[in-house]
């Protein structure tokens, strides 16, 4: 039986994990983030663990427990005036880390300098203390990509092995043969944010509207707008657009003009863990 029909959809179902990244990232992306969550059409997320108000996250997580949230797996702090460091510790992993203790501001600069060792004891560092936090993990994704990277792609599977976790894996002509015991999402969009002020609608809608066939990811940033965002990130107003269109009716209304059903990541968790 294929993927989609296991998940309880017919066979040519469009079907999209709508995915609400940077969890933890600031208190305005833990609001923006599960208040979408909590009113949908957003239908899971996940948190940074390094990042300095993670703690708030796995509170308000706690606070839910049938809120559907994984690990974005973070090797990087790329805002220039807001900074976080490595969850194992500077001095556990000397390379993933920069003269003020800080992670590298770019996936190149992980690339560069990062053994293959730290990354797996950072990231597993991660994963445990999200466990540890009391987060019901249902799966793990990457921040800016980075272990993605053929250096560091093994280490992202092996750690789905271990923790028994659906991986965001796009089919991709790299993933060629594709990873075994793991579901592969048909399509992703990940052009979140890449939006003028006034055409968050329009956008948003054709990044929905060009959902193919199949299981999809697709990827939103929401934030509660305001000034501590304005400090953090240039991408203030697309963040704060992104909060009310995937936790308000316009989200579920493109969606549903588009022919698109949703899912969280859960069902996979589940789907794999019965294998």
């Amino acid at each position: 039986m294929e993927t989609l029909e296991r998940l309880g959809f017919s066979a040519g179902a469009t079907v999209a994990v709508v995915h609400t990244d940077d969890i933890g990232m600031s208190h305005a992306a833990n609001i923006g983030a599960f208040a979408a969550l909590d009113t949908g059409p957003a239908t899971c997320g996940s948190v940074m663990v390094p990042c300095p108000w993670f703690s708030e996250a796995a509170e308000m997580a706690r606070a839910r427990p049938d809120v559907d949230l994984g690990v974005h797996l973070t090797l990087n702090a790329e805002f220039d005036g807001y900074r976080w460091g490595p969850v194992a510790g500077r001095t556990a992993v000397p390379s993933l880390v920069d003269g003020a203790g800080h992670l590298h501001r770019s996936s190149r600069e992980t690339v560069k300098s990062g053994t293959v060792d730290d990354v797996r004891t950072e990231l597993r560092a991660q994963i445990d203390a999200a466990l540890g936090a009391g987060i019901d993990v249902t799966h793990l994704d990457s921040h800016m990509g980075t272990v993605f990277h053929p250096k560091f792609f093994d280490v992202y599977l092996e750690l789905g092995r271990e923790y028994r976790l659906p991986l965001f894996l796009p089919r991709a002509e790299e993933l060629r043969p594709e990873p075994e015991g793991f579901i592969v999402f048909d399509g992703y969009d990940a052009d979140s944010l890449g939006f003028e002020p006034g055409r968050g609608e329009i956008h948003n809608a054709r990044r929905i509207n060009e959902l193919g066939a199949g299981l999809n990811y697709l990827i939103c940033h929401p934030a509660q707008g305001g000034d501590e965002l304005s400090a953090i990130t240039d991408s203030a107003h697309q963040r704060d657009f992104e909060r009310q269109f995937y936790g308000g009716e316009a989200g579920m209304a493109a969606l549903a003009g588009a022919g698109v059903e949703t899912i969280g990541m859960r069902p996979l968790r589940d789907l794999m863990r019965a294998d």
